[in-house]
């Protein structure tokens, strides 16, 4: 009789960090077809499609510019309104994003990952390349609004730097990621947090510049800034964009260490909550 021979062979995992790199590229076609899932279903019988893409963050950008420009008067560094809002609520936008879809990865995919075996990482980073899709569709939008505000004499002054701009969207992912996939491990058990972090989310834009600079934060509260890894990022962009922004060297190096920091423990949760999570889900 003929030796059978094993094309794939299912393994336990005996390290807390196996990020499975070379399954992860083998599987690579599923990773798109979870992609064109998130895509196609998010918009199915929907009349605009993906123009609400578009949509949402300019209506944010007009009631900010109600709000916190003409209401409350916050300065944004002479930079124009628009510019300043939309870009902002863009970058949040992404980065909370991947944040939801990262910490609902067990609950929403419950019933694909009893089923079949695959590498588990690939939904959170198929979403991730969804939220990429969306936030390529806005950019575009911003870039418009900028060459016309570029070319009507608006005190913009972009610099050569802005070429580096898709490293900020890694940047912003890799944050939303780690942090997403901490708390999916606590939300399979606890089902009610989920709540609290919606609301903590809201509430955490406003300790990030997104609808003002960082200028305008008193000196005693500037602390949130270097603690809070979402700052560096925004600021980063209007500062190679706009060429205004109040962000420094250990501002920046802070945000970087943060981020590996909660993607590394992210990642390290997540290959030990996925052996076990089917149990509590």
């Amino acid at each position: 009789m003929e030796e059978e021979k094993w094309s794939s062979i299912i393994t336990p995992k005996r390290k807390l960090l196996d990020l499975q790199i070379r399954e992860l590229i083998k599987y690579r076609d599923l990773i798109f077809l979870f992609v064109k899932r998130d895509f196609t279903t998010q918009f199915k019988q929907t009349i605009l499609g993906p123009l609400w893409f578009v949509i949402n963050p300019v209506l944010s950008t007009i009631m900010f510019t109600f709000v916190f420009g003409n209401l409350a008067g916050i300065g944004t560094d002479g930079i124009p309104h628009t510019l300043f809002y939309f870009s902002g609520t863009m970058l949040w936008g992404f980065f909370a994003a991947c944040f939801t879809d990262s910490s609902n990865v067990f609950i929403n995919n419950a019933g694909v990952f009893g089923k079949v075996y695959f590498p588990r990482l690939a939904v959170p980073i198929s979403q991730v390349f969804t939220n990429l899709i969306k936030i390529a569709i806005q950019f575009a939008l911003l870039m418009a609004i900028f060459m016309f505000y570029f070319f009507t004499g608006a005190p913009l002054q972009p610099s050569w730097s802005l070429l580096l701009f898709p490293l900020l969207f890694v940047w912003l992912a890799v944050i939303g990621v780690g942090m997403g996939i901490i708390i999916s491990s606590l939300t399979t058990k606890y089902r009610d947090l989920k709540h609290l972090v919606s609301f903590a989310l809201g509430l955490a834009m406003y300790a990030t510049p997104v609808v003002f600079p960082l200028s305008e934060i008193p000196e005693r509260f500037i602390w949130i800034a270097y603690v809070n890894p979402v700052c560096a990022p925004i600021e980063l962009f209007r500062k190679w964009f706009f060429g205004t922004a109040s962000i420094d060297g250990p501002m920046i190096l802070s945000s970087l260490g943060i981020s590996v920091a909660l993607l590394f423990a992210g990642l390290v949760l997540f290959n030990k909550n996925e052996q076990t999570f089917i149990d509590v889900v």
